[in-house]
């Protein structure tokens, strides 16, 4: 990649570029992610940087981390107190690269090939404050997270205000204007990407096919991926409250013909409904109706006690590496 190539906008100078990357026991191929990065970034026409974000691995990873950070100044580590999520992870990652002119997030399992990044920065050289990924092909994703993706998908593009294209990922880069905005944001339960497409900005697509890990096994199992997808619908859509009136309605809609029938069959048909088959079904009904709204409406209340309580988003536990502000122990506290 040259600065002079044809419809290209010459690179700013002096401008930075810092990578964020999510690390929860990926000790095994850290270091395959280190040189590919290097490869490419070292190719580009910008100063650069990386974040690694350690969500309290259980294996060497800080280790690995502080042994880059000693051989390479480019690097930089922040290791959190717990397992706080990826998502968070991010969050922190982003907030410690604010002042650069563009931060660029993907994986540590190199299912967001490195080798990407060149044309995320050329979309940005166009004027595009978001360029996102979608991912046209994974290859080791089983038929259950298929099927559960497609569904997500579904679910957010239909019942949510959100601009989120099926099979788009974390791997996108943020202009300077958006990370700034992000930091806005306070709420505890996150889904990262749906935040900034909910944001709007000018963005655009990169399509891409995902390898299959490097090594390890998934940090996001089915179960942390299901309640990832329960998080963002219940944090962009108010849809599951609504759908327990309607249901209400629909039985109610059921429930009265019925019991006007087996009403006017005892009296006229003879059809002897005794009266605690009429209890039975009306008394079911609204057992029904009564679960189905305040199971609705205990995840929302959950949200709302998230919030009230008011807890830093993350905690650091150490840093590694060159920092320009002093260190912090915590998320900057909300309002």
């Amino acid at each position: 990649m040259t600065p002079d190539d044809p419809g290209r906008v010459a690179p700013k100078p002096g401008a930075t570029i810092v990578l964020v990357v999510p690390v929860y026991n990926e000790d095994q191929g850290l270091c395959a992610l280190r040189d590919r990065i290097v490869a490419v970034m070292d190719r580009i026409p910008y100063d650069w940087s990386c974040i690694l974000v350690d969500d309290g691995s259980r294996d060497a990873s800080w280790s690995v981390i502080e042994s880059f950070v000693a051989a390479d100044a480019r690097f930089k580590g922040i290791m959190f107190s717990r397992n706080f999520g990826k998502e968070m992870a991010l969050t922190a990652g982003v907030e410690a690269a604010l002042g650069a002119d563009a931060v660029i997030c993907l994986d540590a399992d190199l299912q967001h090939p490195p080798e990407i990044i060149p044309q995320l920065i050329a979309k940005w050289e166009e004027g595009y404050d978001i360029v996102a990924t979608i991912r046209e092909k994974v290859a080791d994703y089983s038929l259950v997270k298929k099927i559960g993706s497609k569904t997500f998908y579904w679910f957010m593009c239909r019942f949510t205000d959100l601009d989120l294209p099926p099979n788009s990922t974390d791997f996108r880069l943020l202009d300077r204007k958006v990370m700034e905005t992000l930091s806005k944001f306070t709420e505890g339960s996150r889904m990262f990407r749906g935040i900034i497409d909910w944001m709007g900005f000018k963005k655009t697509y990169i399509a891409f096919c995902a390898p299959a890990r490097s090594q390890g096994k998934p940090a996001y199992p089915v179960k942390k991926l299901f309640n990832l997808a329960i998080n963002s619908f219940t944090s962009f859509s108010l849809v599951p409250l609504r759908l327990a009136g309607y249901l209400g309605l629909i039985i109610m809609a059921v429930t009265l013909p019925l019991l006007c029938g087996m009403v006017l069959g005892n009296w006229f048909l003879a059809a002897n409904i005794t009266p605690i088959a009429f209890f039975t079904v009306f008394n079911t009904l609204l057992i029904g109706i009564v679960l189905c709204a305040l199971g609705m409406m205990s995840l929302y209340i959950g949200h709302i006690h998230t919030e009230v309580a008011n807890r830093p988003l993350y905690i650091i536990r150490s840093r590694a590496g060159a920092w320009d502000a002093p260190p912090v122990t915590a998320a900057p506290p909300r309002p």
